[in-house]
């Protein structure tokens, strides 16, 4: 599957690097009470930070992005891209997170990045690293709108589609649009919460 393969319609942007910022800050604010990066960083500060570095040092210039506005916004990596850190990358992440959340978090967050990297399958897939609705923008359907085109690419492709779903509340959305869980859950440490593996395969037409 390729970029071009991908209909985002009228209602849904593009975003590159000059976009970052604002991916950065939608994802963040989707993602503030996560429970997953609740406890990874324990404060809103280092999730802000994760997702700005994120938007702007992997996905926004490697990946596949797109938003909605203000409201939404999608961060993929298409099938054989990167979306490894470098050492600057993980220095880049390192050293504001250890003065926003503290030593414990960096280490958390190191664990979690060798965590996913361990699980993370070989097999031909889109990858969805985060989706994001604005708090104040739920309730109207625009997550469904958001998800949808990539995976009808995946469809059309014939392509997988692989996620980490770190809050159980957005299990039956993800189940809705084709995810199964896949394999036993990640835990970066032992009292961690759940990071939910799940794939999606490509429905026939």
């Amino acid at each position: 599957m390729n970029e071009s393969d991908i209909d985002l319609g009228p209602r849904l942007e593009r975003a590159g690097p000059r976009n970052a910022l604002r991916l950065g800050s939608v994802t963040a604010d989707a993602f503030r009470d996560d429970p997953f990066n609740a406890w990874l960083f324990g404060n809103f500060a280092g999730i802000e930070h994760l997702f700005h570095l994120q938007a702007r040092r992997i996905y926004s210039r490697r990946g596949y992005c797109y938003t909605a506005g203000d409201d939404g916004a999608c961060m993929w990596m298409m099938p054989g891209g990167d979306g490894s850190f470098s050492r600057l990358d993980y220095l880049a992440f390192a050293l504001p997170t250890l003065f926003k959340s503290g030593r414990d978090a960096v280490k958390r967050g190191i664990l979690t990045g060798k965590a996913m990297e361990a699980r993370h399958p070989t097999f031909e897939h889109a990858y969805l690293f985060s989706i994001g609705v604005r708090q104040s923008a739920r309730g109207r359907g625009l997550g469904r709108r958001l998800i949808q085109p990539v995976l009808d690419a995946c469809d059309r492709t014939g392509t997988a589609a692989y996620l980490e779903n770190s809050n159980v509340a957005n299990e039956g959305f993800y189940r809705s649009c084709g995810f199964e869980q896949l394999g036993e859950p990640i835990y970066p440490e032992p009292d961690s919460p759940p990071l939910v593996p799940m794939v999606r395969k490509p429905r026939s037409a």
